[in-house]
């Protein structure tokens, strides 16, 4: 007896498997197009009411007046509506992103920021950082990221570099890092991160602005190092940190050891402190002889000779300057700018540099104007230094003005600080140069080619600055002329962390472990 064939063996049971699961991202457009059409068909439905009413009201169908308040009536009903449910619909679109993000799916657009102001207001904020969080970690099991469960080709790959990789979740704990990395462990088991950044662009700070503004960030440091000059093994880095919102490599820090590069330029410092070290001496020894020599013989002297010995002697203080510029970068880079700050006038301090200022412009024929308010409040300062600093910025702006050009120092009281500017109308800078002039040897090109001078002019004056606990900056234009301004603190708001640290800076520039907050060290 011959059996049937089981006719079921034959239904195509792989059909359902094969169907092709809906991405995300088809769900928005569809969802969008869905509400626009239900809004189109609304307003028709509107439209319709509208037009019944007028008719019953004696409108006559066929009238012009009935269809133009028809058609306007349609018109405007549409595309207000269809703006509001664009509106409405706006968090649910920014939701499906996150999703689709989670899932691996292209965006055609970047992923909502929760700090809108929109979101702040309504207060779906806390809605969309849940949805954030929750895509973090649930992507956590699937990243792979700690070393153990690293694919070893890659975890080799990554050893072996020179270049250092840094790792950091969304709480900013290091998850990962490779064997270049300046990273070492703390004292509660887990890992921190070395290196010393400048004041006002710290890793820290950069973190924070991302947490709360950003959902894609990058941010690049040049010349950073783990440790400050003279420790052993010190090692200087250019860093490049990427951030993402919602990953479980939420941060991605790559960290290119420039020793090679940097390390020679620190070395040669150390070598010229050393030289100028030697040279004070000899300098302070002429310029005592010049001073004697000027008084003993200011009688007797032509006029000519006159006008001889005051340049010598601007001369012998401008050289002076020079060696206390190196010498105290030398102590900067060591953490050992430490001053007494007294309560001081600014119009003081400027007298003591006044008759050198105005020779110096003279002498290149420059018109220096100086309108610095008698009644401003006292600051706290070390009279020395911050006439230092003015005195540089103004050597700068004659520099850099053109002949006959007018220079203009100015200050104010700003914020519970006395701020001074230091204005010109010369050559002026692009933006790629701005953002380097305090480095340490920073010169561009132009400059390197057309002025004479080292390169830490500026980076003296922000080492002095800050650590009078103020801020320096400069706005410029390329062709129309800079202006550079510092601030100082008024001397009232700072009198009692002055008289606490026995009036040294140490209670204006410390910060964590004790480090000077220009070089504030990330832990991380």
């Amino acid at each position: 007896m011959e059996v049937a064939p089981d006719k079921t063996a034959e239904v195509p049971i792989v059909a359902a498997v094969d169907e092709r699961v809906p991405s995300i991202g088809e769900y928005w457009p569809r969802y969008k197009q869905q509400a626009a059409i239900i809004t189109i068909i609304m307003q028709l439905i509107v439209a319709s009411v509208v037009s019944m009413s007028l008719f019953a009201g004696g409108v006559p169908f066929d009238s012009p007046v009935s269809w133009i308040t028809l058609l306007a009536t349609f018109l405007v009903s549409v595309t207000l509506n269809l703006y509001l449910v664009n509106i409405l619909l706006t968090p649910l679109r920014d939701m499906v992103s996150v999703l689709k993000s989670t899932r691996g799916e292209s965006l055609s657009e970047p992923l909502a920021n929760p700090n809108t102001p929109r979101y702040v207001r309504d207060g779906f904020t806390p809605v969309l950082q849940s949805i954030y969080d929750i895509a973090s970690e649930k992507q956590k099991p699937n990243t792979a990221i700690a070393p153990d469960s690293l694919a070893p080709v890659l975890k080799a790959a990554l050893h072996q570099t020179k270049m250092g990789v840094v790792i950091m979740d969304a709480h900013g704990v290091i998850t990962f890092s490779n064997d270049a990395a300046p990273v070492s462990d703390d004292t509660s088991g887990g890992k921190k991160l070395n290196l010393l950044f400048e004041q006002e662009d710290t890793f820290m700070n950069w973190l924070q602005n991302c947490h709360d503004n950003a959902v894609h960030a990058e941010h690049t440091w040049l010349r950073i190092a783990d440790r400050i000059v003279g420790d052993e093994n010190r090692r200087i880095f250019n860093v490049t940190a990427n951030y993402e919102k919602g990953s479980a490599a939420e941060v991605v820090l790559s960290c290119f050891d420039s020793t090679d590069i940097y390390q020679p330029e620190d070395n040669e410092l150390d070598f010229i402190a050393f030289a100028a070290h030697e040279l004070r001496g000899p300098i302070t020894v002429i310029r005592g002889y010049l001073d004697v020599l000027d008084m003993e013989m200011e009688d007797s002297f032509a006029p000519d000779q006159k006008e001889l010995m005051k340049r010598l002697i601007v001369s012998a203080n401008r050289l002076t300057g020079y060696v206390n510029n190196i010498l105290n970068t030398s102590k900067y880079d060591r953490r050992h700018l430490i001053l007494r700050l007294g309560e001081e006038s600014l119009t003081t301090i400027y007298d003591t540099i006044n008759d050198d200022m105005a020779l110096r412009a003279s002498s290149q024929n420059r018109l220096l104007s100086v309108n610095i308010p008698a009644d401003l409040p006292t600051i706290a300062a070390d009279r020395s230094s911050l006439s230092e600093v003015i005195s540089n910025l103004i050597d700068n702006a004659i520099k850099y003005s053109n002949e006959g050009g007018a220079i203009a120092v100015s200050a104010q009281v700003k914020d519970g600080f006395v701020e001074v500017a230091i204005a010109d109308h010369g050559i002026g800078m692009p933006a790629n140069v701005v953002g380097n002039l305090f480095h340490k040897f920073y010169r561009s090109h132009r400059s390197r080619e057309t002025v004479a001078g080292t390169g830490i002019g500026l980076y003296i004056c922000k080492a002095i600055v800050e650590s009078h606990g103020g801020k320096i900056g400069v706005t410029s234009v390329e062709g129309e002329g800079s202006t550079f301004t510092f601030s100082v603190p008024i001397y009232a708001t700072v009198a009692d962390k002055l008289q606490a640290n026995d009036n040294t800076n140490a209670g204006l520039i410390s910060h964590g472990e004790g480090w000077i907050k220009n070089h504030a060290k990330y832990t991380g």
